[in-house]
Order: structure tokens, then sequence, then C-alpha cells
């Protein structure tokens, strides 16, 4: 039986170049071509959670434009239940600029938009509670990530932290133990250690939960207290890694959300993770559950 997602999170629209280099500063680059995709963090996990074969509900705030009514479209195309979704007057759908290199390595501007004015209320604090698991991450504001996590808790429901945009982590939210999923980067911001062997034992020993560090192509790591666990990737063939992070959250909290174990919700994001990166846009390439199983077991 598919198991409940709540994903509290950002919507966006992202507009890409694909250039032959990553321009430096200053440096203006000639001849990138455009595409414009849908996007969010949030959205995307939630896409990655639904073709995973979780129910996924979304919460999140866009536009009262063009962008938002496209976004939600395409989350209810994908079976995610928009209705949770907040249309405000006055603010624009979030927007990222992204510029995509030859090697699919990108850089990323935000202007959040609508995304910044999320609140929870009462019905999805219930919502919450209800859930299986709650996955959120730092493209919202810093009080509802929080408020998400305290009724996460208090549902007794699993909650997932992706802490990107990289920044530190405060005390009340290690607290509250949910599994957090930084890349390495995240990593060493959130801790203030630029080193990231040294980062991740100071953040295991603060923090109440799991954390899963991925590693891109080498994988990901598990760190749970004293215990550490390495979690090998997948040859890929690397056309674009945006959203790969988003893929790996939604399926862990998918897989999470049917009953399996970390380590193997933990084997089948990094599967998917390493699928997405095949096609253009952050959900082009995001594979259905029957896909990451073949991957997993080709047999």
């Amino acid at each position: 039986m598919a198991g409940h997602v709540v994903v509290i999170g950002s919507l966006n629209v992202d507009l890409v170049v694909t250039a032959d280099h990553l321009p430096s500063p200053g440096e203006t680059v000639l001849g990138g071509r455009f595409a414009v995709h849908h996007g969010g963090k949030g959205a995307n996990a939630a896409v990655a959670a639904a073709r995973a074969g979780a129910r996924v509900t979304m919460i999140a705030a866009v536009g009262a434009d063009e962008h938002g009514d496209h976004g939600v479209a395409a989350l209810e195309a994908e079976g995610v239940d928009a209705s949770r979704i907040r249309r405000v007057d006055g603010e624009p759908t979030g927007v990222a600029l992204i510029v995509v290199g030859p090697r699919g390595e990108n850089q990323i501007a935000l202007a959040p938009g609508a995304n910044a004015t999320l609140e929870l209320d009462a019905d999805d604090r219930a919502l919450i509670g209800e859930a299986d698991v709650v996955l959120t991450n730092h493209e919202i504001p810093a009080s509802t990530v929080l408020d998400a996590l305290h009724a996460a808790r208090d549902g007794s429901t699993l909650a997932i932290l992706n802490p990107a945009p990289a920044h530190a982590l405060p005390a009340d939210v290690l607290s509250l133990g949910p599994i957090l999923t930084p890349n390495e980067h995240e990593l060493v911001v959130a801790i203030g250690n630029d080193d990231t062997g040294p980062a991740l034992d100071e953040l295991a020993v603060r923090h109440h939960g799991p954390i899963i560090v991925t590693q891109g192509p080498a994988g990901a790591l598990l760190a749970d207290r004293d215990r550490r666990q390495r979690f090998p990737g997948h040859p890929a063939s690397v056309v674009d890694t945006t959203g790969a992070g988003d893929t790996f959250g939604g399926v862990l909290a998918a897989w999470l959300a049917s009953g399996a174990a970390l380590p193997d919700a933990i084997t089948a994001a990094n599967a998917a993770a390493s699928l997405s990166v095949g096609a253009a846009g952050a959900r082009a390439g995001m594979p259905s559950r029957e896909e990451i199983v073949g991957l997993l077991d080709p047999s």
C-alpha cells in the first residue's frame, strides 16, 4: 500500500541556459541554449515521490500568475494533491535562473517570490501529523520549516529536511531529529567547518537523528551517532545534475513511507538520483518506481 508523503517546500519556474562553460564573475558566455522547466526543490521532490509510488500532498505558495498556474497544473498531472497550494496576490511565483555547464554542473540564482510568504495553518499541521513522512527544505522561511518539524514530531510523523540552500542549522532544528540529507557543501556550511570529515562527526554528535550526505557519483554516506555506512553510486551518463538531490529526497521519502528500512530507502534514492541526471531539466529524468527497481535488480 502506498504511503502518504507531505512535502512543504518551494515551487518555482526554472529558466535554464545550457552553455559551453559556466561564467566567471563579470564574464558573458555566448552561444547558450535556453529552456523553461518546472522546478522548485519542494515541487521537484514531490514529483519524484509520486513517480516512486507514494501518495503525495504539496503545501506551497505561488503567485497569482501564469507561472503559478502552470506549476500547479504540472504537479496535478503527476498525481500530486495540490489543494493545499496557496495563491498569493502581489507576489510572483518563484524563479530560478540556472546555467548548466558541459558536464551537467550548474549555477543557480533564486528569487523566492511567493515561496517566502509560506506559513502553515492548523489544517496543514493536522495533515502533517496524519502523514507517514514529511519532507521540507530551505527554500521557504526558516520559521515554516521549524513549524513543520514540530508538527511532525507532535504527530509521530517521520521528518526529512533537505538543508538546501545551505545555511547553518540551529540547535532547535537539530533537537527535533529529522533525517538530514545535505550534500558535502551543505554539510560544511551547516556546521561551520570546512573539513568534511570532522564536520560530519561534529554534526552527528549534535544532531538527534540520521544524517545522509549525498556525494554525487560517489553515492551517499549514512551517519547515525557512531554508525557509518557507505552506499556506492551508480554509473550515469550525465546531462544535467539539476534536481538530482530533490530526486534523492523524494524517493527516500516514498520508500520510507511504504515501510522500507532506512538502508533500503537510501539504496533506492541513490539509484533514482543516478537515473535523474540523464536528461535536461530537474524532472525530465526522474524515474518511475519500476525503473528504480529495474536498476537495483536487473534480473
